[in-house]
């Protein structure tokens, strides 16, 4: 028998059936809690919550750390001490296959449609759940399963009627009334077997009694088909004998929201009668859909409603073999055992035939994959077949494919709210904040509004706060039963172990997206290798493809994958990308700015995309611009020259293609990470550039003096000639006309002793507002005709744009104004083309000062 841990009844561990001794009640209630929510990860304080509510007391945290310590002595005496681990968030406990009585329960209610399956679910249980717990969350959970065991019940029941076995459920019944007199459907139940078993006074006198008993109770009345059974039994209208075919579809949820465009899909596609394969990720409601969508449509299919959990997401369960499925489908329509052959094809074959003529909806919930279903699907036309799955279903000849995404804003907002109630209409920003930091996957919706609902002390506001806490969230978006990282972790183990990998090494990933040679860098393979690992990743759902050749994750799935990817792994991962990120930038800028190589680090020619021109490098560039910005800030820290390099290579792409606000914090964590003094001065002095860009010129020239300190302490030439053009920005700002002149004339001569082209021009632009500003117009026009020259030869368009608008303010000055207009007209094309609002603002009031002026 072996380790076994049971929380269906007194919370017990037991070794090949011997109760092992040594936990304390709170001790046994924290592994209660832990079993609960078995395979996911929960965090110290998710604990305390659990064990003491909102007011734990002060030794809280020892207390839990005490039961943690207890349990896994007693773990270690029963040989199974691997069961439960530390994770950086907390603790999680990973029971084995037949290892905890909840885990078997939830598996064999998954095949509802069996009823010796719901009978050994049922036998399970060895009492209340959690019997010999007294914390804060027993209740919940208590009341929780007995539900679950409820309802179990009364679909055994239900389908022993349909089966015509009334006899054998009247007692269970009658039992069950005791303990649960006002449930309606139990007594519906227990009324039509009466009589079915030609007992209908008796019928008629529980009727009765469950009228009297809900009026005293709680001041009702039945329900309207409650009504109608008691009617018909009364005029013995009720049908003596079982429908020749029952309905074996799982419960309808009834706060199913949204979906529509898929429901109006699939019911005016399907009703021909077809096979439909329904796909997504996990937890995205492939099965709720398909089960609303057959109780939609069930009218249309007279001959049967059938239903099969192939099980290849089930925790704890094997997938169900097309022989078992089988076996399960002839029954479901009324095939005697002694008549099914005991092989698949004579099964198969069988199932064909008896589905010719019919009209039946089947859904074959949970496939693996296309041949997992190949067996079972109708011969002939006339049936409709839903298939869902967590892959896509390519190699499924005939069918066709609806792939599921996440919700849309209104769709999670209704279903939160259907689920909350009125608090969510209170807060209406923080359910955003909560639906985005579930991503709208609809589990995680559905999870997150089920604890605020059984959490009446909560705000809204309160959750949100706890799902902002990213290496827990995870789990917070899980409950005894089900929970998103539980999912999610069935997925991956699924993959082949290279999947698997590239899945843990694309969490580490610190951009939003990324393409198969970024991915092949962070694997350490070729790049064809990667492309085909990221298709079949987005095949299995696991990633999503927004554009061709770009991938990315669904941001849940993404902290699931980061998750997973070990320290060192992860590492050694990280620098292959940037090893990869910084090679590439620097071929695509040699490409765009071939004039200022030389201010560029030096690297061996990258082994990623072709950029063979400046149109192929630009494209690249703008691509991935998200991603090198974050690779650099990611990279601040543990590979601070990273930082720099790429900080330092993307200077002239970031600015002259107007991408300031984004690039500012590049510059922030460069500035940062830098350590020598020209590395130093140049990141102080590319901050202030993008600071200066953005308006914010006091905060541009404040480290300035102490750049143009590091770079002569450096002898670095060009960040010397940088930071004295600097300065002069700081005199021309203040006035200083005199001094400001005298700056930019050093900074020239520096300029062109380097031979930095770039800022040749831009010191000349410069210096053509100095010579304006004191009327010295010829000079003026000559050294901005200069500029804007070498702006046009090094192609830097926003520099051109620059010096144009400079030129029109010299051609204002001297009173030239159609000169003037037709300098500020270029400039303003430019900036527009560039998107560029402060320079397009900023002509478009130069050409209105001259318009007022004529």
């Amino acid at each position: 028998m072996g380790v076994r841990f049971t929380v269906l009844g007194p919370v017990e561990v037991t070794v090949d059936g011997v109760r092992l001794a040594g936990l304390a009640p709170r001790h046994r209630a924290v592994l209660a809690y832990l079993l609960l929510h078995a395979r996911a990860v929960l965090s110290r304080d998710r604990l305390i919550d659990a064990m003491w509510g909102p007011t734990p007391p002060e030794t809280a945290r020892s207390q839990i750390h005490a039961a943690i310590t207890a349990i896994r002595r007693v773990l270690r005496q029963a040989g199974a001490a691997d069961v439960l681990q530390t994770r950086e968030a907390g603790y999680v406990i990973v029971p084995k296959a037949g290892q905890l009585d909840l885990d078997e329960f939830t598996g064999a209610l998954s095949a509802v449609e069996d009823p010796q399956r719901i009978r050994a679910a049922l036998a399970l249980w060895r009492g209340e759940p959690f019997a010999d717990v007294t914390a804060d969350y027993a209740a919940d959970a208590r009341a929780l399963l007995t539900e679950r065991r409820l309802s179990a019940f009364e679909r055994l029941a239900e389908l022993e009627l349909s089966l015509g076995r009334h006899e054998g459920v009247i007692d269970d019944l009658a039992a069950q009334i005791v303990d649960h007199p006002l449930r309606e459907k139990l007594t519906c139940h227990l009324m039509r077997a009466l009589h079915l078993a030609g007992r209908q006074p008796d019928a008629l006198a529980v009727a009765r009694a469950f009228r009297a008993r809900l009026a005293d109770e709680q001041g009702l009345d039945p329900s309207r088909a409650f009504t109608a059974l008691e009617q018909a039994i009364l005029t013995d209208d009720a049908p003596q004998a079982p429908a020749k075919q029952a309905s074996f579809l799982p419960y309808d949820l009834p706060d199913f929201a949204g979906r529509d465009s898929e429901l109006d899909h699939l019911t005016r596609e399907a009703r021909e009668g077809t096979i439909y394969a329904i796909d997504g990720m996990a937890g995205i409601g492939k099965t709720t859909l398909a089960v609303h969508t057959a109780h939609r449509l069930a009218e249309l299919y007279p001959d049967g409603r059938l239903f099969v959990d192939l099980r290849a997401h089930t925790v704890g369960q094997p997938p169900l073999d097309p022989i078992a499925a089988l076996e399960i489908l002839l029954r479901q329509i009324g095939v005697p055992a002694d008549r099914i052959p005991a092989d698949l094809a004579g099964r198969s074959a069988l199932w064909r035939t008896e589905l010719t003529g019919r009209r039946v909806l089947l859904i074959l919930d949970n496939a693996a994959d296309a041949e997992h279903v190949r067996h079972l699907l109708p011969g002939t036309p006339g049936s409709l077949t839903l298939i869902t799955s967590r892959r896509r279903l390519t190699d499924l000849d005939g069918a066709r494919a609806l792939s599921m995404d996440v919700f849309p804003a209104a769709d999670a907002i209704a279903m939160f709210g259907g689920i909350v109630g009125e608090r969510a209409g209170k807060e209406p920003l923080a359910v955003l904040d909560v639906l985005q930091l579930c991503g709208f996957l609809p589990l995680a919706v559905r999870i997150a509004a089920a604890r605020l609902h059984h959490r009446s002390q909560w705000t809204v506001e309160y959750l949100a706060g706890r799902l902002r806490v990213e290496r827990r969230r995870l789990a917070e978006l899980s409950t005894g039963e089900r929970g998103v990282a539980a999912a999610f972790t069935l997925s991956y183990q699924q993959l082949a172990p290279d999947g698997q990998r590239m899945f843990r090494l694309l969490g580490v990933h610190a951009g939003r997206d990324f393409d198969p040679y970024a991915a092949a860098a962070l694997a350490g393979t070729d790049v064809y290798e990667a492309e085909e690992l990221l298709e079949e990743l987005l095949d299995a759902h696991m990633l999503l493809q927004r554009e061709p050749g770009r991938y990315t994750f669904h941001d849940l799935l993404r902290d699931h994958a980061r998750a997973l990817a070990a320290p060192d792994e992860a590492s050694d991962a990280l620098s292959r990308l940037s090893e990869h990120y910084l090679r590439t930038a620097i071929m695509a800028m040699d490409q765009l700015f071939p004039y200022s190589r030389h201010l560029r680090p030096s690297a061996p020619r990258a082994d990623g995309p072709l950029l063979e021109d400046p149109a192929t490098a630009a494209t690249w560039l703008d691509a991935e611009r998200a991603n090198l910005i974050a690779s650099g800030i990611h990279a601040a820290a543990d590979r601070p020259h990273h930082t720099t390099d790429l900080a330092t290579t993307l200077y002239a792409y970031l600015d002259g293609h107007i991408h300031h606000a984004e690039a500012l914090p590049l510059y922030d964590a460069a500035v940062h990470a830098a350590h020598d003094p020209s590395t130093q001065a140049q990141a102080l002095l590319n901050q202030g550039v993008m600071h200066a860009r953005l308006g914010r010129h006091d905060q541009a020239h404040l480290h300035t003096p102490r750049a143009l300190a590091l770079a002569r302490q450096a002898g670095d030439r060009h960040a010397e000639a940088r930071a004295l053009c600097s300065l002069g920005d700081v005199a021309w700002d203040s006035g200083d006309i005199d001094q400001a002149h005298a700056h930019y004339d050093q900074a020239l001569s520096l300029y062109r002793e380097t031979g930095e082209r770039r800022g040749e021009a831009i010191v000349l632009g410069n210096l053509g507002l100095v010579h304006s500003r004191r009327d010295r117009h010829d000079q003026a026009r000559q050294v901005l005709h200069q500029a804007l020259t070498l702006f046009r030869d090094l192609g830097t368009r926003a520099g051109e744009a620059t010096v144009l608008g400079n030129l029109g303010t010299a051609y204002e000055q001297e009173g030239d104004y159609a000169q003037a207009a037709g300098h500020f007209t270029q400039a303003l094309t430019l900036f527009q083309d560039l998107g560029y609002r402060p320079g397009e603002t900023e002509m478009l009031t130069s050409i209105s000062r001259l318009e007022s002026r004529r």
